[in-house]
């Protein structure tokens, strides 16, 4: 009679535990799906992006036999630096193009067929002749850059079979590059210029340059601030600062300050730094004003954990041995608690690098050419130039967005791997 009980007993108990792992499997399929979901998606990310991006590293150029005329260049025969600066490079251009199709000769072809080329084709040409004045009267063979409809036709992104009125590249135009083709004059070669120049309304002639030196100086304004401050006020509240409502009120707001959206410290800053200290609008050194605004709270949170996470004993032993408080953190505790301070420092500033909102509220979405020569210059900065290029209507311009995103991803990835490094580099174990 007992043992059916017992039995009973065994087998609930045996099916309780089936259930259990039956539900633990479920759980862990259920995390794995998510898991390899996300993984798709981020997967799926790099790929549109790389793919869309990785043609921006080459340009289109057509090969031209460009007469260097020297009364066009330079008529007095001077050889005036400045006089061959501002000579009309894009008419020999012209000339070499025309001389290459004699047989267009009415007005509207030859507008046509000096659309093929950029209108900064005669860059290279200027370039060449001030390198070497010599070349002056000569007739060099010289690729310059081609438009960037002909770009993104040579490059695929437009199907050469599509209707005349769905592409921006006429019949006539495509016979002539055609042509130029047949002839080996050509080429996709890298684009120097989107590493090297600043932002422009051609698309073969923009580049990160000014955006990449204009985050630069807003990063080390925002370094400079916010590493000191941060630090000397994670110290003093940590170590320093007695228990009482006030501090803890400090402490609430540093918290509260650490989730507030970005665009609210771009709003403050427009108020505070341009309109009441009369600052330059668009000047790096604003921006990186705002950007230590938004980074102050995520450093002292970061360096108030360091600080914790240094065992009392450390700072037990130095007060035993007759070291002074301020001697006992600045050279047991602090030394300890950098590596972490570092860390918190280096994640704040990636953060910063990758704001667009609080820039755009102190007018650095403004349209900069010019490489800024010091923080007070008007510049702009990576994320805005991928906000600018992103709404541009040209075809071209998608590809230098993708592009630019991707270089703004390795300077995160760069930032994080030197957090990771520095903290196993001040490691200390104890």
């Amino acid at each position: 009679m007992s043992s059916t009980p017992r039995t009973s007993v065994k087998e609930a108990v045996a099916r309780g535990i089936r259930r259990r792992y039956a539900q633990e499997s479920v759980f862990r399929a259920l995390g794995l799906g998510a898991l390899l979901i996300g993984l798709g998606f981020l997967a799926f990310f790099f790929y549109t992006l790389i793919a869309n991006g990785y043609t921006a590293l080459a340009q289109t150029r057509l090969r031209l036999d460009v007469a260097l005329d020297a009364t066009v260049i330079d008529p007095t025969g001077s050889r005036d630096p400045a006089v061959l600066e501002g000579a009309d490079y894009q008419k020999l251009v012209r000339d070499a193009l025309g001389a290459r199709f004699p047989e267009v000769t009415a007005r509207g072809d030859l507008r046509a067929l000096f659309a093929l080329v950029s209108p900064g084709a005669g860059l290279e040409i200027r370039r060449l002749v001030v390198a070497d004045p010599r070349a002056i009267g000569t007739t060099r063979s010289v690729w310059v850059l081609a438009d960037d409809d002909v770009d993104v036709l040579v490059k695929g992104h437009v199907s050469r079979d599509l209707p005349e009125v769905d592409r921006r590249i006429t019949d006539r135009q495509l016979e002539w590059l055609s042509r130029l083709e047949s002839e080996g004059r050509v080429a996709l070669r890298f684009n120097r210029y989107f590493f090297l120049s600043g932002d422009s309304r051609d698309p073969e002639l923009a580049g990160i340059w000014s955006a990449t030196v204009g985050s630069f100086y807003m990063l080390l304004v925002t370094l400079v601030l916010s590493f000191p401050l941060g630090v000397a006020t994670a110290i003093y509240l940590e170590e320093f600062a007695p228990r009482n409502r006030w501090t803890d009120l400090i402490e609430v707001n540093i918290n509260n300050l650490a989730a507030v959206p970005s665009i609210v410290f771009g709003l403050l800053g427009l108020a505070v730094f341009i309109n009441e200290f009369g600052l330059p609008r668009s000047a790096p050194l604003v921006g990186g004003l705002v950007l230590c605004l938004m980074t102050l709270p995520v450093i002292i949170i970061a360096s108030r954990a360091a600080l914790t996470a240094v065992p009392p004993s450390i700072r037990e032993a130095a007060l035993g041995v007759g070291a002074s408080k301020m001697q006992m953190v600045l050279h047991h505790v602090l030394p300890l608690a950098l590596p972490g301070m570092l860390t918190g420092t280096i994640i704040g500033m990636a953060r910063a690098l990758g704001e667009s909102a609080p820039l755009l509220m102190i007018g650095m979405v403004a349209f900069i050419v010019d490489t800024p020569e010091t923080p007070l210059d008007p510049a702009t900065a990576l994320p805005v130039q991928v906000y600018l290029w992103a709404d541009s209507p040209e075809r071209a311009f998608v590809e230098r967005t993708s592009a630019a995103i991707i270089v703004l991803l390795v300077f995160l990835l760069m930032m994080n791997a030197a957090a990771i490094l520095l903290r196993k580099r001040f490691e200390r174990r104890y």
